[in-house]
């Protein structure tokens, strides 16, 4: 198993193995683990180990090469190849990027002649992930210039180098405009009930050496009252044709803070987001999680174990609160044209 690195290096790829940096054990510990089948990819995002829409898309694709790796040469292995396919399109139902990935890697298998299926799926799997990285870059690019000067930026969850195979997508442009000498500070709400933003984002900004402080949720609407905050940047899992966006629980709240005080609102997200198949966030799926992650967190309990919990791991946030959509295309607006998110 690798050694620690301590550059925030959230995955790589080696012939038939997947290093993953277990972000579940962040801050307090450097661990990894080792892929090696679709299955313990699955697995892998399923359990928050890995986690960042882009970055499950990566890491699905990577299980599939995998598993074509150790299967090279069997001759069900087409089959056994779509079957996993499947299977992993299940593992996190909201965010469309883990779908839209292994519809690319389907469509290479279908194309491949059985001897060239292992070598075309590890192909295609790091085309996705340096493809990703370009668009993390463009974003930043393009979000950049909606940061003004001394701007205190409110975000949530984490959207940076751990949820994406680049510089990320909302705290891409944080980075970027701090290096531009734009950020006066940064407001991280924890992002229960995993911690993403006390744990991983706040861990990352700590790295960069952007100001930063952490907030509980619920305290950020009222940040927003006070006058506090100049913008509020999230990432999203999945948007609708109208612009209505899935994205970490807690989202839906911040925009309805920042319409009623007057502050912008961006969603930044790269076009493998946007699914225009769906005509609005009615018809996102919003996945529901284990009660457990409510009652407790790791090993300590914060609720009595009988407790009726409801988890949603996702909100939808209508297209209408939000002031832009930052892509690797530039800033868009709904209602979106077909032609302008082609992929």
């Amino acid at each position: 198993m690798p050694e620690p690195r301590g550059d925030l290096r959230p995955l790589w790829y080696e012939p038939g193995r997947l290093i993953l940096l277990d972000q579940r054990v962040l801050p307090h510990e450097e661990r990894y683990l080792e892929v090696r089948s679709a299955e313990a990819a699955f697995e892998a995002i399923r359990e928050m180990a890995v986690r960042g829409a882009p970055l499950i898309g990566v890491t699905a694709a990577y299980g599939v090469a995998a598993e074509a790796y150790w299967h090279a040469g069997e001759p069900d292995l087409r089959q056994h190849l779509q079957n996993a396919l499947r299977h992993l399109a299940e593992a996190r139902p909201t965010a469309v990027n883990l779908r839209w990935a292994l519809e690319r890697l389907r469509r290479v298998l279908e194309a491949a002649p059985d001897a060239e299926i292992p070598a075309r799926m590890e192909a295609e799997a790091r085309r996705l992930e340096q493809e990703e990285r370009e668009r993390c870059e463009a974003i930043a690019r393009h979000g950049l210039a909606l940061v003004p000067e001394g701007a205190r930026i409110l975000t949530i969850c984490n959207t940076g180098r751990l949820a994406t195979p680049g510089i990320g997508t909302a705290l891409g442009i944080i980075y970027r405009a701090f290096e531009a000498g734009r950020v006066r500070m940064v407001y991280v709400p924890e992002t229960r009930p995993w911690l993403q933003g006390a744990r991983l984002t706040t861990f990352e900004l700590s790295h960069a050496g952007v100001p930063h402080r952490l907030i509980v949720d619920s305290m950020a609407p009222y940040l927003i009252s006070l006058g506090q905050v100049d913008l509020v940047i999230v990432g999203a899992d999945r948007i609708a044709r109208n612009g209505d966006t899935a994205n970490k629980i807690g989202t839906l709240s911040l925009a309805l803070a920042a319409r009623q005080f007057g502050v912008p609102f961006y969603v930044a997200a790269p076009l493998s987001s946007f699914d225009l198949s769906l005509a609005s966030g009615r018809e996102i799926p919003v996945e529901e999680r284990a009660g457990d992650e409510v009652r407790r967190f790791q090993d300590c309990a914060t609720a009595t174990p009988e407790v009726a919990t409801l988890n949603y791991a996702f909100d939808i946030t209508p297209g209408d609160l939000i002031t832009g959509f930052i892509t690797e295309q530039g800033l868009l607006t709904p209602p979106f044209d077909t032609e302008e998110i082609a992929r």
